[in-house]
């Protein structure tokens, strides 16, 4: 199966105003303060006990277990941050660190490869007893997911026959063959794991561990049945299998369901599978399950899962905003979908979908100061209604400085730090370079035998210019295709200032085929007009309303700026916008600023409106008055960092 090869972290170096401080934030703030949290160091926050555990796995401290059954998969995490930091710069300090942390791992690790804190201190009796509900493949595909990131950082072997022994001990307990269990995990990750290491080792013990997770799944029997009815397990309500996706064979699944995370990545696991095998029914599967994801399950800012309960896909069109889950998880894991998709069809519809993640779903996730974390992303926000709500956890009006869970921090960290992975792709039998995301930034690539840089500068996603030149010690025949965004009314291509008479675009992206000279310079200007978008007619909750969008970045009003009872405001399509690029506010953003109304109650008597207040009605016969007022929306990205209050993305509109 043709596929491209994105280009390696190693070979992209950031220099971008937008995207390169917040991966020096990841390096300074965000790593040290994530490994005390891990460690037990902040105050006032409840410990993680995370490296504990491992401890008292090794026999090194005494206690016991504490935390989720997962636990250990957030120190992975961390480890595979690390290893995407010291790929882009050395730091001999954490370099120490990390390899501290693999020391241990390889103490808390049992003689026969076996390696989870939980069972080892807590159940060692019950090691693989409940593949459904207890996380173990999962662990062991986050640690997996590290060596790789790590090895190929820093070239140290021990983290990798840490995985090597684990990954053997798996295949010893789990597979098709007589005298093994014929499980997979009820949290997919593993799959899409294993599929690192067969890439970079070569062994094919890793790609048929990880096509048997993918084939077996949802076949008759089904193992978590069998599982729970071993167990003796006795459930007041039936397990639902589309809450980990195992209700029918993979590639019969038609529409995304259950829980939103574990959907996302059972899907990367799959298109990466499919391509390593040429599977053209698991593709076709992938296509339609991407394509439901974005055309009936996807917020505006790309977060995905609407439903607290199960973190999960409802029904079609169901994306409440006040009740949004859009677990920040969920958001990430629709990027490595859309950019796996994207690598086996060079259409800019996945990256468009990833860009719109990046952008919104996955960078409200984190304050700016990279102290603070959103677990769940709603789009509307009233903040005394949800000091009521029972489901308090999905409409929090701040940001935490930990969790319980702990999942979305290292996750958010790790793909930030990553990001110059996504940027480029080059195709070898094409000869041709791809530009999926307009970032800042320097990639070495081979194309036509030479050694190319190709030095990206652009003000995105402030401002629709691009430029693209290109370095190279001889002339060379080749293709640079560059993506035009789904948003752009236009694009204009000029190389060496001048338009470009030999281009042709095919699904999303304008190809330019020439024998290219050192210096040469493509330049590409996208006109960032402000857009108002309207949600699909089933979309209930959105029905007069409207969303304002610039570029790649998704807009909200917060109270701070616009006063409280945001859904009083209304505004009419066509006006006109400011967008104001300020520079002290929120580190550096574009505002927009226009005008619209406020409902208001008039008094009788009083020819001065005021704001609806005490010993008014609650009802009448004549609608309100209305009030011009000034609106103005900041990117979703950054609401919350400000005096916290109301928050909402769909704004009331009237023609």
């Amino acid at each position: 199966m043709k596929r491209l090869l994105p280009v390696s972290l190693q070979n992209v170096h950031l220099e971008d105003d937008f995207w390169a401080p917040r991966q020096q934030l990841v390096r300074d703030v965000v790593v040290p303060y994530q490994w005390k949290a891990l460690n037990d160091e902040l105050p006032d926050v409840e410990p993680s006990h995370t490296v504990a555990n491992l401890k008292i796995a090794a026999g090194e401290m005494e206690g016991t277990f504490h935390g989720m059954v997962f636990q250990d998969s957030d120190l992975y995490k961390w480890l595979e941050t690390v290893g995407y930091v010291l790929a882009i710069r050395p730091n001999p300090e954490l370099e120490a660190l990390a390899d501290g942390v693999i020391d241990l791992l390889a103490r808390a690790q049992q003689p026969d490869g076996y390696l989870n804190s939980y069972f080892t201190v807590a159940r060692p009796d019950a090691r693989w007893t409940n593949l459904r509900d207890d996380h173990e493949l999962y662990c062991a595909g986050h640690l997996m997911e590290a060596a790789v990131a790590y090895y190929q950082a820093t070239g140290k072997p021990k983290i990798l026959d840490i995985v090597r022994r684990l990954a053997e001990h798996i295949d010893r307990v789990l597979g098709p063959e007589p005298g093994k269990k014929r499980g997979y995990c009820g949290h997919p990750e593993i799959e899409l794991a294993l599929m690192k290491l067969h890439r970079l080792t070569g062994d094919e013990l890793y790609l048929r561990l990880a096509k048997y997770f993918v084939d077996e799944r949802g076949r008759e029997p089904l193992y978590f049945a069998l599982e729970a009815e071993a167990r003796g397990e006795k459930r007041v309500r039936p397990y639902n299998f589309k809450y980990s996706q195992s209700h029918q064979p993979v590639r019969e699944q038609t529409s995304a369901e259950g829980h939103a995370v574990r959907a996302v990545y059972l899907y990367s696991g799959m298109a990466d599978v499919a391509a390593e095998t040429d599977d053209e029914a698991l593709l076709a599967a992938c296509r339609r399950l991407w394509e439901d994801i974005v055309s009936r399950r996807m917020y505006v800012t790309g977060g995905i899962g609407s439903s607290a309960y199960e973190e999960a896909f409802t029904v079609p069109y169901d994306l409440p905003n006040d009740r949004a889950y859009a677990e920040t998880c969920a958001a990430i894991g629709l990027v490595f979908f859309s950019h796996r998709m994207l690598q086996l069809e060079a259409d800019a519809k996945y990256a468009d979908v990833m860009e719109r993640a990046l952008y919104n779903g996955v960078l409200s996730g984190m304050s700016l100061d990279g102290q603070r974390y959103f677990y769940v992303n709603p789009l509307e926000v009233w903040p005394e209604v949800a000091e009521h709500r029972e489901d308090m956890h999905a409409v929090r009006t701040t940001r935490q400085p930990w969790f319980g869970c702990a999942c979305c921090p290292p996750n958010i960290a790790r793909l930030l730090a990553s990001l110059g992975g996504y940027i480029y792709s080059v195709d070898p039998d094409t000869n041709t370079a791809f530009v999926h995301l307009y970032i800042g930034s320097q990639a070495a690539v081979s194309l036509a035998g030479q050694d190319v840089r190709l030095i990206q500068r652009t003000r995105y996603p402030w401002d629709g210019e691009v430029q693209l030149q290109v370095s190279a010690s001889a002339q060379a025949e080749f293709a640079i295709a560059l993506r035009v965004p789904g948003w752009a009314r236009r694009v204009e291509v000029r190389v060496n200032g001048q338009p470009v008479a030999s281009s042709w675009e095919s699904k999303g992206y304008v190809y330019i085929r020439r024998v290219w000279r050192d210096g040469d310079t493509v330049t590409l200007s996208i006109p960032m007009p402000v857009e108002e978008v309207f949600a699909h007619p089933e979309v209930r909750m959105n029905a007069g309303k409207l969303a304002l969008q610039r570029g790649p970045i998704v807009y909200c009003l917060e109270e701070v700026d616009n006063g409280r009872n945001l859904q009083s405001i209304v505004i009419r399509p066509g006006q006109t916008w400011t967008a104001q690029y300020e520079e002290g506010l929120l580190g550096g953003v574009v505002t927009l600023q226009g005008s619209g109304w406020r409902d208001v109650i008039r008094p009788q008597g009083e020819a001065v409106p005021r704001e609806f207040g005490h010993g008014q009605p609650l009802y009448a016969f004549q609608r309100c008055a209305r009030e011009e007022t000034k609106v103005k929306a900041i990117p979703y990205y950054a609401w919350c960092n400000r005096t916290p209050g109301e928050m909402t993305v769909w704004v009331r509109y009237e023609s």
